[in-house]
């Protein structure tokens, strides 16, 4: 006769909230981009400017000439990827699931590159700020991994783009070109800060 036990699982470490962080920095570790998710997170860390930026700084410096794309640094998973001057950082909780993780870096850097028509670089990625930020809220919002396609990243980013820049240009009326683009640019920048 067989017996079997049941199998319990513990649910309570199940949650949506993977990611505490996506950083952006340069080859010589200064922040190009770097957005901290608290929400969902059991360790209330790096809350101030001063701590975030010692994580960034401690964090380029062990990772700058890894070879491995993932570490466990100071009680988080992080995932890294770098391409040409910029490095990419995913840091999640210690118990995510890398592979999960590391499909959400992935498809945010290939969107990224798509978005840079593939000339990820430091200047670019300055230049097209804006870009850059929605594709990250287009990946992760509040914590939580929304989409790791890198195409649909970019086709929703591109078409977030060109509906914000044409509902700017209907109302512009009698001026130059430059003048249109301007005023244009800086609606979209208002857009993106509400």
């Amino acid at each position: 006769m067989h017996i079997s036990t049941p199998i319990t699982l513990n649910m309570s470490n199940l949650t949506l909230y993977t990611t505490r962080a996506l950083i952006i920095l340069d080859s010589d570790g200064n922040r190009l981009i770097a957005k901290y998710y608290t929400r969902g997170s059991t360790q209330q860390s790096y809350k101030t400017p001063k701590e975030q930026a010692t994580f960034e700084k401690d964090l380029f410096a062990k990772t700058r000439k890894s070879n491995s794309e993932v570490i466990l640094y100071d009680g988080q998973t992080v995932l890294f990827k770098y391409v040409s001057d910029v490095y990419f950082y995913l840091v999640g909780d210690p118990e995510e699931n890398e592979l999960l993780l590391g499909s959400v870096l992935n498809g945010f850097v290939e969107a990224v590159s798509i978005l840079l028509k593939h000339n990820v670089d430091k200047r670019s990625v300055l230049d097209n700020l804006d870009m850059i930020v929605l594709a990250l809220d287009e990946t992760i919002d509040d914590g939580i991994a929304l989409e790791s396609d890198p195409n649909v990243i970019a086709s929703h980013v591109s078409k977030r783009g060109t509906d914000t820049i044409d509902v700017s240009l209907s109302n512009i009326n009698e001026q130059t070109l430059m003048d249109a683009y301007k005023q244009a640019k800086e609606r979209f920048n208002l857009a993106l800060l509400r």
